[in-house]
């Protein structure tokens, strides 16, 4: 299992602005690694990828629509997108990153024509297809994007990503122990506007049938 130490961010936002990008032989080699098993599915070569580029995707989102808050919204869906999307790469003399910059670029491009994006798609079973799936979907999304901002980032970061709350805290420049209060939280509040959308699971509990009088 892949774990790297992710890049420190400032505590006000989720992402710091990278330039520079680590070319070395052995993350290329790391990186290639990880596009392979993130094409068969496992989700560990797409948290690698996330750990290892994600300050830089943000860095060239917020060249691209000039706001902090805009680009970081988009860095998430890049990812949650790139988990459906990965198995179009293929390395003919092109670098992945390069390749994922471009992934960017349309999402931020439709970002700004569309509607704000949230990344909640990807929690639903990808093989979903019929008409209550995709009610499914837009109940998941609705909720998720009623989240107060750092709890939905949080929320995100543990289930869609599948970074550790270690990893959450570096990302986010919190503590753990603050990362697991918004989880926690942002868990709740899920499930609550999940219910209030008559979707959650019920919470009534089965009534007891009282013994009948001989």
């Amino acid at each position: 299992m892949i774990r790297e130490p992710v890049a420190v961010a400032s505590p006000s936002r989720g992402f710091t602005s990278r330039t520079t990008l680590d070319e070395s032989p052995e993350t290329r080699s790391r990186t290639r690694a990880a596009v392979d098993d993130a094409k068969q599915g496992d989700r560990e070569g797409v948290r690698f990828l996330y750990v290892t580029y994600s300050q830089n995707v943000y860095g060239y989102v917020r060249s691209i629509v000039r706001d902090d808050h805009e680009a970081e919204d988009i860095t998430q869906h890049v990812f949650a997108k790139l988990m459906t999307t990965i198995g179009k790469y293929d390395d003919r003399g092109v670098p992945f990153f390069a390749w994922l910059l471009r992934l960017a670029r349309n999402v931020a491009i439709d970002y700004k024509r569309s509607n704000r994006l949230t990344p909640i798609e990807t929690l639903v079973e990808p093989d979903a297809s019929c008409g209550a799936d995709i009610d499914r979907a837009h109940v998941l999304r609705s909720a998720f994007a009623s989240l107060p901002d750092e709890q939905r980032r949080v929320v995100f970061l543990r289930h869609v990503m599948g970074l550790t709350p270690v990893e959450i805290a570096g990302c986010m420049g919190r503590t753990e122990g603050s990362v697991h209060g918004l989880h926690h939280r942002g868990r709740r509040a899920l499930q609550h506007e999940l219910r209030r959308l008559e979707y959650g699971p019920s919470t009534r509990a089965k009534r007891r049938r009282r013994p009948t009088a001989a």
